[in-house]
């Protein structure tokens, strides 16, 4: 069985998926001037959902009645693989932008629709750059509009959580906006990095409660950041499900 699912990802699934991923990034360049549209977002979850569909893979979600309507939030994920973007995409019911590394800008299609959909690149290896890019995203963070950021910068090598970086937690204690951690499980099963086909196994993704960075105070009474990033890689490690 093994052998057949593996020649049907290669002949019927991965095909069918760039099809439809072609239609998604030329759907949401086309649509450009209604980006933070909700048909526009639905288009783009039905993509993500997609990947789930075509590889019989089981997804489940609890904690979604922690997201307030209206509210603009920083959510913060850990990374596992490329699986982790189809299931924040496909299941969390906001508008929302990307925080990207600048490579991904090289991808046909998916890098245009990406700048589209407004979307932000990081140049990680620019710290000015790098820096404008956060400004950038902090202006669209208003009416409801979120973004969500994969603070280890990378897939995981191991399935474990790696060091959290620093801008998400920025962007928080720039414009005031509290932190959400979500907690995806299942996607290294899926498809670690760096290997070359998919395997089934059912994925999760918990939605933990809203953080607001501001009460994390050092012995000056000033934001202590790195005591935010600790309590938020906490709550994400806290969430993460053991098949």
């Amino acid at each position: 069985m093994k052998f057949f699912y593996i020649l049907y990802q290669y002949l019927i699934a991965w095909p069918v998926f760039l099809v439809i991923t072609i239609f998604t990034a030329l759907f949401t360049i086309i649509f450009v001037p209604f980006r933070n549209a909700e048909f526009v977002h639905k288009e783009q979850q039905f993509w993500s959902k997609c990947a789930f569909w075509l590889f019989f893979l089981p997804v489940s979600v609890d904690g979604l009645e922690n997201i307030k309507p209206g509210q603009s939030y920083v959510f913060v994920a850990n990374h596992q693989s490329m699986f982790d973007v189809w299931l924040v995409y496909g299941w969390l019911p906001v508008v929302f932008k990307w925080l990207m590394k600048a490579e991904l800008r090289k991808v046909p299609f998916v890098g245009t629709a990406c700048k589209a959909a407004g979307h932000i690149f990081v140049d990680r290896r620019n710290a000015k750059a790098a820096m404008e890019s956060l400004q950038e995203i902090e202006k669209q963070l208003t009416n409801g509009v979120c973004t969500v950021i994969f603070p280890e910068g990378t897939r995981s090598l191991n399935g474990e959580v790696g060091r959290f970086k620093r801008g998400a937690f920025q962007i928080a204690m720039d414009l005031g906006l509290p932190v959400i951690p979500l907690s995806l499980s299942g996607c290294f099963e899926v498809l670690p990095k760096g290997k070359p086909f998919v395997h089934r196994h059912a994925v999760h993704m918990h939605v933990g409660e809203p953080i607001d960075l501001k009460q994390f105070k050092d012995a000056e009474g000033k934001p202590d950041a790195n005591a935010a990033i600790d309590a938020v890689r906490n709550a994400v490690i806290a969430g993460i499900r053991k098949f």
